[in-house]
């Protein structure tokens, strides 16, 4: 949790920091704890940023007053974003969190590398309504808007109490002024000039942003893809969280990562990886996202070394440290790779010499057994 100056939202900054930066916007009334159920595993492959809407959670109510627009929200997150020396960054945000999203994409669309908009809209409506939601809040306090909020957030089968608990712990003039900011949204004019690669995420059971808002920001922005969830309503994130999560990171994925799982397979194999992939859980996934990204997308893409050379110092360093089952999996990268036995068996000798003999000698027994496997393999090959 990082500790917020007066001027600047809020924000829960989450995963490496040498990782491309994902900023995630909330919805009116929500929390950064909206996220809860998706940020952390967002955070194995990029650097999370939640933010918080002015008088929500911890940050100040006094960033934006009566009359405040989306346009005010958005330079609030720039200025965020700057504090955190983020020249760049992608974005997701629900309901007013993504209207900001498609704020920054319109207006400063060199400021964004991809964006999500997930169960919101270009244009939320009719404004009357917004108006009498703001004034009956500043008069009133939220009680009567938290009673409603439920069937407004989840399907009758879901709730989340602590969304709740932070609607009513939220500021009323600030909620209000976000209320004003949901009035005046009306982005669609914009939506053709969006040149950022853009996911659309919408809830089929949505009763504030139903599907065809998501469609219809789909349809505007060229090139968009559009994502409909079953069972799910305005709070996506927390009600459907595997799904939004699994969406993000597939729109997300760094082209290191893309670039790093098809050199992991010329190296390792299809089906090593193809194992790998099958046997991820949610314990595993961020593990194996965190592989493919640095060691298979950064180390082994580097032109500094040839895939040989990498071969081979890889297997000084497996056998230095008696990864015997990793060793043997790298044997068969090595061949993939263009070393020829003699090769192996020449770096092999070497390791007895800086690693000890009885290093050598049980890395010289893998090597043996994996290279008859594959000389095996191969003639079965031949024959068919």
């Amino acid at each position: 949790m990082t500790t917020t100056p007066g001027h600047l939202l809020h924000h829960r900054a989450e995963g490496p920091a040498t990782a491309p930066p994902l900023l995630l916007g909330p919805s009116l009334g929500t929390s950064t704890a909206v996220w809860d159920g998706v940020a952390p595993e967002l955070s194995a492959s990029h650097r999370v940023v939640r933010w918080d809407l002015p008088g929500h959670g911890g940050s100040p109510a006094g960033l934006v007053g009566p009359g405040a627009s989306v346009a005010d929200l958005g330079g609030l997150v720039l200025a965020l974003a700057d504090s955190l020396s983020l020249e760049r960054f992608s974005y997701a945000g629900v309901s007013l969190g993504g209207a900001v999203g498609l704020w920054l994409a319109i207006h400063h669309p060199g400021r964004l590398d991809r964006l999500a908009v997930v169960c919101s809209s270009a244009h939320f409506g009719d404004p009357g309504p917004w108006r009498e939601r703001a004034a009956l809040v500043r008069s009133e306090g939220l009680g009567k808007v938290a009673e409603s909020a439920a069937g407004r957030w989840f399907t009758p089968r879901f709730t989340e109490p602590g969304l709740l608990d932070d609607l009513l712990g939220t500021d009323p003039d600030a909620y209000a002024a976000c209320c004003d900011a949901l009035a005046d949204c009306d982005l669609r004019s914009g939506l053709r000039e969006v040149r950022v690669p853009t996911l659309v995420v919408a809830g089929r059971e949505d009763p504030a942003t139903p599907p065809a808002h998501a469609r219809e920001i789909a349809d505007g922005i060229p090139g968009a893809a559009l994502t409909e969830l079953p069972h799910a309503s305005h709070l996506a994130p927390a009600e459907r969280p595997e799904a939004v999560r699994d969406a993000l990171r597939a729109h997300f994925t760094p082209r290191e990562r893309e670039s790093g799982t098809a050199v992991r397979r010329e190296v390792l194999g299809d089906a090593h990886v193809d194992r790998a992939q099958a046997a991820a859980d949610a314990f595993t996934a961020p593990f194996q996202d965190f592989i493919s990204r640095y060691a298979w997308g950064e180390v082994w893409t580097d032109p500094t070394l040839s895939r040989r050379e990498r071969s081979l110092i890889t297997l000084t360093a497996l056998v230095a440290h008696g990864h015997h089952g990793e060793l043997a999996m790298h044997v068969r990268a090595a061949v993939r790779n263009g070393l020829a036995p003699h090769e192996i068996g020449a770096a092999l000798l070497q390791t007895g010499v800086y690693c000890g003999v009885p290093a050598a000698n049980s890395a010289f027994a893998v090597a043996q057994r994996v290279l008859s496997e594959m000389a095996g393999e191969a003639d079965g090959l031949r024959r068919d």
